[in-house]
């Protein structure tokens, strides 16, 4: 009891706020994107609200658990992960042209998002036992590029670019913390730049065409119709906005995926570019608390392990707005705890609910 009341009084309540802000948020506005008067709370809406509640639930209890076993466990639980992903390549749930969900029953489960939840404990582990003053040689770092290899190969072949995306900037971001030799990642995008060709010859033909459509090419009412659509929606918010569920694109179904991926041109659609500008800073306030306050924590071991609970959020957050406003292709990344889906909001809430747990114990002296 000493111990837990301990626990209450180092936890983080503002950036707690910021988090229930913005899951309240995207409860609203999965709220406005389903509804329609003959059924106004959607089976979409009351999942997402069981997913919040149940999301807010896993992040106090991995806030107020010991973190540590999760960074031991979590690397071998790693692997177990790499073997679901092999699962859902061979017997996989389909959905959407993709295969990558494992079917529970009652729920299905995407292990590509519980490989981003255990990659931070993987690298973090793997390097504190090789070297526990942080201390490394560049081949020390050739075992994890080749496990992140491997997943990321895993992922694409679902295939689910965007994760595989976000799995591998992660780990590239990690590293690079970690004090990865520079020449690597020079190296790394030398290769990247010369297999170009080989790579465009590996994507799928929607693949394909979400780069081209990118870059400029392809048809209002075809290829580039999820962009147009978007980019419509985004536009046509003014500065305050239609109106709470009058966002005509999104009622009259014009805009795609508006539950999910671009539930964040609803929200600039009804709300406006004050509503836009409202997440982006409370999105801002989040990230930057959160990593001012890694930047304290004692030993270098435990900063690279809480920001790479953070860094996926990070990208994910990025990645979607920019495809929503036509910055980047569209890969199909939900914004993180605003979007529909529940294996993405609870892998948030809970890498949100570790890095709380670190930063509790920023004045310990824990060792494993």
């Amino acid at each position: 009891m000493p111990n837990l009341s301990r626990k209450k009084i180092y936890f983080d309540w503002p950036t707690f706020g910021l988090i229930a802000a913005l899951a309240s948020i995207g409860l609203l506005f999965v709220w406005s994107a389903t509804y329609k008067p003959d059924l106004p709370f959607s089976l979409f809406f009351k999942k997402q609200l069981f997913g919040v509640i149940s999301g807010l639930t896993i992040y106090l209890i991995c806030s107020f658990a010991d973190y540590r076993p999760v960074m031991r466990w979590g690397y071998f639980c790693y692997f177990c992960a790499l073997g679901l992903l092999l699962f859902t390549i061979i017997k996989g749930s389909i959905g959407m042209g993709a295969q990558r969900w494992i079917n529970l029953g009652i729920i299905k489960v995407q292990p590509s998002e519980l490989a981003k939840l255990l990659l931070p404990p993987f690298i973090t582990y793997y390097l504190y036992t090789e070297n526990e003053l942080f201390l490394f040689k560049n081949r020390t770092f050739v075992p994890i590029l080749i496990i992140l290899g491997i997943s990321a190969i895993l992922i694409l072949k679902q295939p689910d670019l965007g994760t595989a995306l976000i799995l591998s900037f992660s780990g590239i971001a990690s590293l690079w913390m970690a004090g990865l030799n520079k020449k690597w990642f020079i190296y790394g995008l030398l290769a990247l730049v010369i297999s170009t060709p080989l790579l465009w010859c590996s994507l799928k033909p929607y693949q394909k065409n979400r780069i081209t459509v990118f870059l400029g090419q392809g048809e209002t009412r075809k290829e580039r119709y999820q962009i147009e659509q978007s980019t419509i929606a985004i536009g046509s918010g003014g500065i305050t906005g239609k109106g709470f569920l009058r966002g005509t694109q999104n009622k009259l179904q014009f805009l795609p995926e508006s539950r999910t991926d671009f539930i964040y041109s609803v929200i600039c659609e009804e709300r406006g570019l004050l509503g836009a500008l409202l997440i982006l800073l409370l999105y801002a306030l989040l990230f930057y608390r959160l990593f001012t306050r890694i930047a304290q924590l004692p030993k270098a071991w435990t900063q690279l392990f809480a920001s790479g609970f953070i860094i996926h959020i990070v990208i994910s957050t990025i990645i979607n707005i920019g495809m929503v406003l036509g910055l980047l292709p569209i890969v199909g990344i939900p914004l993180p705890l605003i979007s529909y889906g529940m294996s993405n909001l609870w892998i948030t809430f809970a890498s949100l609910g570790i890095c709380q747990s670190i930063l509790m114990h920023r004045q310990s002296t824990y060792q494993l």
